[in-house]
C-alpha cells in the first residue's frame, strides 16, 4: 500500500474551547454518498500543540475515509490521564454535538497520540473498551502499565529515541495483555519527534491499522501480517498475528499445553494461541522453581523444515529445527515460583516435543 493521499476530497473546521478540551480542528471527507465514516481523535505531546506538530495527519487520514479531530489540551502540561479524558471528550463532542456528527459512525471510534498524548491514547482505550483501535506514537504513560487494555493497540517508536527509549517501549508492549491484538514497531533512525512532521513511513503502517480495526476492512491486514508487507525503514516489528478485525472470523486456539520435563531451576510450558493455514502463534510460560533465578534459556524442537518468524519478550537463536530463546533484558530475573511469558510466530504446525528450561 502506498502512503500517498487517499481518494477522498477533504475539508476542515475549527472547534472552539469547551466541551471538556481546549478546542482543535476537525478534518473530514466531503463525500456524503458513502454513508458514515469511522473517526480518529489525536492528542499532542507534552508542552506541544496539535496545530504545531500533528496537524499534518488531519487531511491525510481524512482522505482515506476518516473523520479526524485534532485535540488541543486544556493545559500544555497535562499528563496522560488528563489527555485520555480529553480524547474521549473530543470523541463525544464529535459524535454528539459537532457540525459533522451526521458523518460519523459512533460505533467506529479510535484514538491516536504522540508522547504524553500517546500515553493518553492508551489511557482512553483502557477506560473505553468499545473503541476499535488505539495507536501510541512514542507513548509515555506515567500513570502505569497498560495491563487492562483490551482495545487493538499499536505502539510505534523510534530506535534513536532518547526521550521515550526503545527499552521503555519494550516494557510497555510487554505489559499488554496477551489476549489483546497488538503490534509494536521501531522505525530505523527515528528520534522522538518523528510524528511531528509529515512521515510517509509512519502513515504506511498507521493507515492499514486504522482501516483494518476501525473500518473492519480485512483487505488491509495483509500489509501487517504475518510481517509487514514493506519492512523498509523498520528495525523491529512484533505482532499478535493473525489480526482479526471486529467482523472477521476468530481463529480457533489450541489451548492444550505441551509440558516441559519437570525439575530444574525453571520450567517452560507451551500453548498455541492462534493457528491458521500454514502457521501459528505460540506462547511459552517460563516459571522459576523453588529458588529465584537471574536469567533463563528455553529450548524447543520444531518439526523438520519449520522456522520461527518473530519472537517477542525473548531473544531468538536457531540451528536447524532446534530453537533457543533467552530472556530479554527486562524479564530474566524471577523470584521463586514467579513466571513470565514470551511469544512467537512460526510456519507449519505447532511443536509436540517437550521444552527444556535452564538458568542461567
Amino acid at each position: 500500500m502506498a502512503a500517498a493521499r487517499g481518494t477522498f476530497a477533504t475539508a476542515q473546521t475549527s472547534v472552539s474551547p469547551g466541551n471538556g478540551f481546549n478546542g482543535g480542528t476537525i478534518y473530514y471527507p466531503t463525500d456524503t454518498s458513502q454513508g458514515t465514516w469511522g473517526a480518529v481523535a489525536i492528542a499532542p505531546g507534552y508542552t506541544a500543540r496539535f496545530a504545531d506538530e500533528e496537524a499534518w495527519m488531519g487531511h491525510w487520514l481524512a482522505s482515506f475515509g476518516f473523520v479526524v479531530i485534532g485535540v488541543e489540551t486544556n493545559s500544555l502540561t497535562d499528563f496522560d490521564t488528563a489527555r485520555g479524558t480529553q480524547l474521549l471528550a473530543a470523541l463525544d463532542y464529535l459524535t454528539q454535538r459537532s457540525p459533522v456528527r451526521d458523518r460519523v459512525d459512533p460505533n467506529r471510534l479510535s484514538v491516536v497520540g504522540h508522547s504524553m498524548g500517546g500515553g493518553g491514547a492508551l489511557v482512553a482505550a483502557e477506560r473505553r473498551p468499545t473503541l476499535k483501535a488505539a495507536v501510541g506514537l512514542t507513548p509515555f504513560k506515567p500513570s502505569g502499565s497498560p495491563t487492562g487494555l483490551r482495545v487493538p493497540t499499536m505502539i510505534m517508536g523510534g530506535d534513536r529515541d532518547t526521550t521515550v527509549t526503545p527499552s521503555y517501549l519494550d516494557g510497555l508492549h510487554a505489559a499488554l495483555p496477551r489476549t489483546t491484538q497488538s503490534a509494536y514497531l521501531q522505525l530505523a533512525g527515528a528520534n522522538h519527534l518523528f510524528p511531528t512532521r509529515a512521515n510517509t513511513l509512519e502513515m504506511r503502517i498507521l493507515i492499514p491499522w486504522l482501516k483494518a480495526f476501525v473500518d473492519d476492512d480485512t483487505r488491509y491486514t495483509k500489509f501487517l501480517c504475518p510481517t509487514l508487507a514493506d519492512p523498509t525503514g523498520v528495525s523491529k516489528y512484533l505482532s499478535t498475528c493473525p489480526f482479526v478485525p471486529p467482523g472477521g472470523s476468530t481463529p480457533t486456539p489450541t489451548p492444550t499445553p505441551t509440558p516441559t520435563v519437570p525439575g530444574g531451576a525453571c520450567t517452560a510450558v507451551y500453548r498455541t494461541v492462534n493457528a491458521w493455514s500454514g502457521g501459528y502463534q505460540g506462547e511459552v510460560t517460563v516459571r522459576a522453581g523453588d529458588a529465584a533465578i537471574d536469567g533463563w534459556t528455553v529450548g524447543l524442537t520444531l518439526p523438520a523444515g519449520q522456522t520461527v518468524g518473530q519472537v517477542w519478550n525473548g531473544t531468538l537463536s536457531a540451528s536447524g529445527s532446534t530453537v533457543t530463546v533467552r530472556n530479554a533484558s527486562y524479564n530474566g530475573s524471577l523470584q521463586a515460583s514467579a513466571s513470565t511469558t514470551f511469544g512467537f510466530t512460526a510456519d507449519g504446525t505447532p511443536p509436540t516435543a517437550p521444552l527444556t528450561c535452564t538458568s542461567p
